[in-house]
């Protein structure tokens, strides 16, 4: 996948996990892209260990994974953040 693909699928991806987590998030749209990008990779690992694939980048639930990625990555950054 190209950069720009894989940085649009990271923008996509963080947009919808923003919108399913509650809440307010002051983050822009390159906060949101690297949410996604960050979720994706969270959950290309998590679905590699799960199914002990290595390949998990060509299959067609990666897009669900960067979601559900940057979903934990979301609620992680909160965690951190309301520490401080």
């Amino acid at each position: 996948m190209s950069l720009i693909g894989f940085l649009l699928i990271g923008l996509i991806a963080g947009a919808i996990a923003r919108f399913l987590v509650p809440g307010r998030d002051p983050m822009g749209c390159v906060g949101t892209m690297l949410l996604g990008v960050v979720g994706s990779y969270v959950g290309g690992t998590l679905a590699s260990f799960i199914f002990h694939d290595q390949l998990v980048a060509r299959r067609a639930d990666t897009f669900i994974g960067a979601v559900i990625g940057s979903i934990l990555a979301l609620l992680l950054l909160r965690a951190v953040s309301r520490r401080r």
